[in-house]
């Protein structure tokens, strides 16, 4: 009979109103196949990484949700929670496989949402055109992607499954997804108190320049930030041609602009480009970028009237092989 008073509870379990809100939040750092995922008290934070070169970060805080309950201590009803020791952690961690996550959020999206992400527009990162110019609040619109049910989230604990229940119409669907073992994966740092580059302005703004310089297929894009004019450029070149975007010290246009020198970087424009879906629905990005070349693009998106959430980037700067420069410099000493 004891035994039969104790129930398992999960350490952790949430209830959000709106499938759509997580879809879409978590659509933008969908460049890698698995995710490093964290919850704590204060919310889930999903973490993506890219040849350590690159990571996504996208957060989903508790105001998200219309319950949440995270409790690390007791496991079973009846136990009493034992006291915290010294340097302990509340987190739960682990793996998941990112794309089977999306796919299970939109189960219930209706036909005409699915034929609009089918046939989006590739030159707005896989947004449509009339969702991109739209903002975040067309982004979060139930008339484009359908979803409306109530999503139920939960774990038990570390090494179980991760629960996915979504009720829609009398309709429910329960997804358990396979959980893997955390690995140590240390976030990319950005030296706050060394900042080369503050810069925020209207991320929809930041999104036409990168589209547009995608017309040479570059490789590479430097970002220039300077005191003097020009202010703000984005540069690339690619194997057809090169192209510029510049932008003026308007505070209409760059709202924040705090450049104490001039700072050249230069990234691969493939991983920049996968914040382009962040850069679609976003309201403003915060650049920032630091005297080692690390560069964080920090996305505000407005999910609502009340409440908003980030999703935020991080990249290394590009450094040529050893084998470029020296070729670079045989050729110079050649022309000599």
């Amino acid at each position: 009979m004891a035994s039969a008073d104790r129930v398992t509870l999960p350490v952790f379990s949430a209830v959000s109103s709106s499938t759509r809100q997580l879809f879409q939040l978590l659509r933008c750092i969908n460049f890698a196949p698995r995710a490093q995922v964290q919850i704590d008290k204060t919310g889930l934070r999903f973490m993506v990484e890219d040849s350590k070169v690159m990571q996504g970060f996208a957060f989903l805080q508790k105001s998200l949700f219309t319950s949440y309950n995270f409790n690390l201590g007791p496991t079973e009803v009846g136990t009493e929670s034992p006291a915290e020791e010294e340097g302990f952690v509340a987190q739960l961690s682990f793996q998941i496989s990112l794309s089977p996550l999306l796919e299970t959020l939109q189960i219930f999206s209706s036909s005409e949402g699915k034929d609009r992400w089918s046939t989006r527009d590739p030159a707005y990162g896989g947004v449509s055109g009339s969702m991109a110019r739209g903002g975040s609040f067309a982004a979060f619109d139930n008339r484009i992607l359908g979803m409306a049910g109530v999503c139920r989230l939960s774990c038990i604990g570390v090494g179980e499954p991760f629960c996915i229940v979504l009720e829609e119409a009398g309709v429910t669907t329960t997804c358990e997804l396979v959980t893997y073992e955390s690995e140590e994966q240390a976030d990319i740092p950005i030296q706050k108190d060394a900042l080369s580059q503050r810069i925020i302005m209207k991320a929809s703004w930041l999104h036409d320049a990168i589209i547009e310089l995608s017309s040479t297929s570059p490789t590479r894009l430097t970002i220039v930030a300077s005191p003097t004019a020009p202010y703000f450029t984005l540069s690339s070149n690619g194997p057809l041609g090169s192209a510029t975007v510049e932008f003026s010290k308007d505070p209409q246009l760059l709202e924040t602009f705090e450049v104490p020198r001039r700072a050249v970087n230069t990234y691969k424009y493939s991983l920049i480009k996968s914040a382009s879906r962040a850069m679609a629905i976003a309201n403003k990005v915060s650049i920032r970028g630091d005297e080692q070349g690390v560069l964080s693009l920090q996305f505000m998106i407005e999910v609502d009237d009340e409440r908003v959430s980030f999703i935020d980037f991080r990249f290394v700067a590009y450094v040529p092989e050893d084998s470029e420069g020296e070729g670079e410099g045989e050729d110079e000493e050649e022309e000599e």
